[in-house]
């Protein structure tokens, strides 16, 4: 009975497979038909053997049904962009349902979204795709468990809301963009026992959120004091109790906007960059309907017609809406927010820190980032700026911080700190509150008298949702008819469908690049790391064969400049060291190194004259200065700068090597002539005498305190390497006092409460 039974159950189980199997097929087949699919531009041999490389092994023809973007697709020119931008007037009817002003991650995710819905959309950036707030972020794609703590203590809804939402789009990052963003565990240490179930009541909630949220991610955990030190052997082992180990996520944010902005592209978005709003246009009611742009390389003008206007400018906000009304109140308060980044030996480079009690009760992040380690960030009133600089108070701020984690034996430098660069957070009001001096949480949108839509606030995770909520918003205002509903939530973006962990391998495998090279173009472009890897030149090596680097320490390859100013819109030097590539935010006197190279292969590419490489490296140069590049005695040209065949010497107090190999031969002879015994030490007494032969003066209470954070004082000897810690000590507070005479004292500054800044930037 019970096998006949079994045969009858497997039966009717396998009648509902196919009839599953077939409906399926059917389904996506009539769906299909109603797709409007993109076609591939012009084809030249190069890029045949280059892009589709990837579906070599994959039956992926024209015709036949794909939900991606085909290997053979290729954007439009800039050129071909703004001709279709030009031609909106010539129409009777306005060519374009939206104009979307801004392309940041809000602006060019609103025109990803109204472009998937079927909507016609332009987009039009002053300068380049990310080149405000969001290249300049924390790069955490999270909930954030510092709010999910104050949505508890303080009862507070909005702040709960605001980490669901947060925790949903951080699953759709990870879907949408596998290659871009990824899990990174974050660390918690702790060392008050009382703490361990404070803060894993804490994780835990926050785990179960994500869970509630669509997202399965690896479940937080408590790891011991030996495990914590095994994770993180530079903590401060010191009254350490053990740690608590949760999961964010994180991405590379600039090249992230890149990808959106194309994957609008290819939904048949027109977009450009470098083309800035001069005013609104209006119709006979007063409504907007366009805006007169300007080319900012050419200086060439024009009007864009649409039948409604969104406004995602970020910080910058408040200038568009004066444009729609001068009288209009401000709803935008620039918040600084300050990063640092230092050398990769700072931090594992597969783990974060998070510091959830600072001095003055932020939350600091210590994490490794693209090679590096990133610390910040700050959060304190600003003044609204193009290019925000550091102040120095507040990179001395998050070192001292950083400090406070670390063991007493490693001692963080101010000349660590390779690159540093402020970003500006827009925390906005709602004007038509009845408190016009509360800060809104999340993001807001505004609707004006004449229909301009402005989107404002917000951050990073949570963009796509901000996207959509405006294009639902323009929908309604401007009676548009989309063809569907926004698709943002589950379209992945451009490189995202061929990609897969083992990308890389195969790069390695068919081009013969280095395996950290390898690794960044996969981490880059996803599948469009063909492509890339295809404009290689060979390197004339045996290994690797293509692949050469532009800068010697970092994986960032010539072709990578040649695929940012052919197929990703880069027009300016800057374009490419701090959007394309990430160089200008992990190393800045690096870059300054580079800028040689990189000026002859865009000058190859786009035919610069000797006049306009000069203006590109001078304004690169500026654009350095505001990444942590100190400025310089003497001018510097492209000439001097390529004459140098090793590094340059940075100026003080940023020069990393502490001593210059003639100072080491002086302290070698200084303490040898002191070392009567030939054993490697000279007695403490003698520490005056020998500061004294190498040229070396320095107060006696300063001395003292290096010799009490050295643990030195009560020693009868000193050993060679701890005479070198104590001149390099002595260096770095002259130098210090040379910088900023104040900055040896605790920074205390005016700030924005943790709970208004939206989750940071």
């Amino acid at each position: 009975m019970w096998k006949a039974l079994n045969k009858k159950r497997m039966a009717y189980a396998g009648l509902a497979v196919v009839a599953g199997g077939t409906s399926y097929y059917f389904y996506n087949a009539n769906s299909a038909k109603k797709r409007n699919y993109q076609r591939p531009s012009t084809i030249n041999p190069q890029l045949f053997m280059s892009e589709t490389y990837a579906d070599a092994n994959k039956s992926v023809l024209f015709d036949k049904i794909s939900d991606r973007p085909h290997t053979f697709w290729t954007p439009p020119s800039r050129k071909e962009m703004l001709n279709m931008l030009k031609d909106s007037v010539k129409e009777s009817e306005p060519v374009f349902d939206i104009l979307v002003i801004g392309g940041g991650a809000t602006g060019a995710g609103t025109a990803l979204d109204a472009a998937t819905r079927g909507l016609k959309v332009a987009m039009v950036e002053r300068d380049d795709f990310a080149s405000g707030t969001s290249s300049r972020s924390t790069k955490l794609v999270h909930g954030g468990v510092r709010y999910l703590e104050k949505a508890f203590l303080e009862f507070d809804y909005g702040q709960y809301k605001l980490v669901r939402e947060a925790l949903h789009e951080r699953a759709t990052f990870l879907h949408t963009a596998p290659y871009l963003s990824y899990l990174l565990p974050i660390i918690l240490p702790i060392y008050k026992w009382w703490q361990v179930p404070y803060f894993w009541v804490g994780v835990k909630v926050y785990d179960f959120l994500a869970g509630t949220a669509g997202e399965k991610l690896e479940s937080s955990y408590f790891s011991t004091r030996s495990k914590t030190l095994e994770a993180f052997p530079w903590l401060k082992k010191e009254k350490l109790v053990g740690a608590l180990v949760y999961y964010d996520g994180q991405h590379n944010d600039a090249r992230m906007n890149v990808a959106l902005a194309l994957t609008a592209i290819s939904y048949g978005a027109v977009v450009a960059n470098h083309v800035e709003v001069m005013n609104l246009l209006k119709d006979d009611q007063g409504k907007v309907v366009g805006a007169h742009v300007r080319d900012t390389l050419t200086n060439e003008e024009w009007d864009i017609r649409s039948k409604g206007v969104i406004n995602a400018t970020g910080a910058f906000t408040d200038g568009i809406r004066s444009m729609d009304n001068p009288k209009t109140e401000k709803i935008v308060q620039p918040s600084s927010g300050v990063h640092i980044v230092l050398p990769n030996y700072y931090s594992p480079r597969k783990m974060g820190l998070l510091d959830p009690q600072t001095s003055d009760g932020r939350v600091i992040f210590f994490l490794p980032w693209e090679g590096a380690t990133l610390a910040g960030t700050t959060d304190s009133p600003t003044e609204l700026t193009y290019n925000p600089m550091p102040k120095e108070e507040e990179i001395q701020w998050i070192l001292e911080e950083v400090k406070r984690y670390l063991s007493p034996d490693i001692k963080v430098r101010r000349s660590d700190v390779l690159a540093a660069w402020s970003g500006i957070r827009p925390l906005v009001r709602d004007p038509s509150a009845k408190n016009t001096a509360a800060l809104v949480r999340s993001h807001m949108i505004d609707v004006s008298e004449t229909n301009l839509i402005t989107i404002s606030g917000g951050k990073w995770t949570t963009y796509r949702n901000m996207a959509k909520e405006t294009v639902d918003v323009a929908v309604k205002v401007l009676g548009l008819n989309p063809l569907n509903d926004s698709l943002t939530e589950r379209a992945k973006l451009i490189g995202s469908h061929g990609y897969s962990n083992t990308t890389f391998i195969k790069l390695i495998q068919q081009f013969g690049i280095e395996t950290e090279i390898a690794q960044h173009l996969a981490r880059s472009y996803g599948d469009r790391a063909w492509a890339v890897a295809a404009l290689s030149k060979p390197t004339g090596k045996r290994w690797p064969v293509f692949g050469q680097r532009i800068s010697p320490s970092y994986p960032y390859i010539e072709a990578e400049v040649r695929y940012a100013v052919r197929r990703e819109y880069a027009c300016t030097l800057v374009d490419v060291i701090a959007r394309r590539t990430r160089l200008a935010f992990i190393n800045a006197q690096a870059t300054l190194e580079s800028l040689p190279r990189i000026i002859d292969i865009m000058s190859e590419e786009l035919g610069w004259s000797p006049e306009r490489q000069t203006r590109e490296f001078d304004q690169a140069v500026d654009f350095l200065q505001t990444m942590g590049l100190p400025k310089q005695s003497e001018k510097m040209t492209i000439d001097k700068i390529r004459k140098e065949s090793k590094a340059l010497i940075r100026e003080a107090p940023y020069n990393q090597l502490q001593f210059q190999p003639e100072e080491l031969a002086s302290f070698q002879k200084a303490f040898s002539d002191l070392d009567k015994s030939g054993e490697g030490q000279i007695k403490f007494v003698e520490l005056e005498r020998a500061l004294t032969l190498v040229g070396v003066s320095v107060p006696e209470q300063v001395l003292t305190t290096i010799i009490t954070q050295m643990n030195l004082k009560g020693n009868e000897s000193i050993e060679y390497g701890e005479f070198l810690e104590i001149v390099g000590g002595i260096k770095e507070h002259l130098l210090s006092k040379i910088t900023n005479d104040d900055q040896m004292r605790i920074y205390e500054q005016k700030r924005i409460p943790i709970e208004r800044s939206s989750g940071g930037v």
